[in-house]
């Protein structure tokens, strides 16, 4: 029987290092050097998990938050396998209603992450997971610590592309799996697909658009991500979904290209963001 992805398949803490309980908290995560990537998205997720124990750990896990809210998050840096990361979140405000909070990740004392004003609102936890279960993984991660290397690495499902518009727009669809390592832990209860990888096939997108726009052949360095904002996500992506995206480009400003990305399910809107690429 294979092992259970619970904890494992979509888990990035791997310990609680210090934790001012409803306030802050330091963490770790060791990024396992038999993956070929780490993307800054998941780094962004680690973050928001960590906030997402202190949260559940303040309210005796009767809720856990989910993504809906970021203002801004910024991206520094890579996270390579083999390297840990170190994560660190502080808590603006706490309750059963929803939890606030700013954090960032860091890399042998180097930022390559940072997330600023996020809010999520909290949900009955026992509609997503055991209580009990939450519990016993929350006192490993306060104590011991959990096994290095437990996640395997995701594999996002490929994106086809509708409508290109060269270096400006890009229309696509992306069929969410109907099974998923990942959906075993996102989440176990109530299968939903996680924001950060809906996020991660956008901007990979707005990365080959920009990669082929005219004035990104004479740069001196490709394009990349360098900060994502007004990020919203309005309602839970499920297995089996269809999601159509959009993204558009428009041309650098001193050295900044935007993006508008957008997504929908049955012409719903469930997330947008504003991307900058440089």
């Amino acid at each position: 029987m294979p092992p259970s992805p619970h904890f494992a398949a979509y888990s990035f803490v791997d310990r609680i290092t210090e934790l001012e309980p409803a306030k802050r908290a330091r963490g770790v995560f060791a990024v396992p050097a038999s993956l070929s990537d780490f993307s800054s998205c998941l780094v962004a997720e680690a973050v928001g998990q960590l906030a997402a124990w202190v949260s559940m750990a303040h309210i005796d896990f009767r809720g856990r938050p989910v993504a809906a809210l970021a203002t801004e998050t910024r991206f520094y840096g890579d996270a390579m396998p083999g390297r840990t990361l170190e994560l660190a979140v502080d808590i603006a405000d706490c309750d059963d209603d929803a939890v606030a909070y700013s954090g960032a990740a860091y890399v042998d004392g180097t930022r390559i992450v940072e997330l600023s004003d996020c809010l999520g609102p909290m949900l009955p936890v026992a509609d997503f997971d055991s209580p009990e279960a939450l519990r016993a993984r929350f006192a490993l991660l306060r104590c011991g610590g959990a096994p290095p290397g437990r996640f395997a690495g995701v594999t996002l499902p490929a994106a086809t592309i509708v409508e290109r518009v060269p270096g400006a727009s890009v229309r696509a669809t992306l069929d969410v799996p109907v099974t998923a390592p990942f959906f075993g832990d996102h989440f176990p209860r109530r299968a939903v697909f996680p924001a950060t990888l809906l996020l991660d096939t956008q901007i990979r997108l707005a990365l080959d658009l920009a990669r082929a726009a005219p004035w990104a052949a004479g740069a001196a360095n490709p394009p990349r991500p360098s900060r994502v904002t007004n990020v919203k996500v309005r309602a839970f992506t499920l297995p089996g979904q269809r999601l159509d995206l959009a993204v558009d480009l428009a041309a650098p400003v001193d050295g900044v290209a935007k993006a508008s990305l957008g997504a929908r399910v049955d012409g719903r809107n469930v997330a947008t963001a504003k991307l900058e690429l440089v």
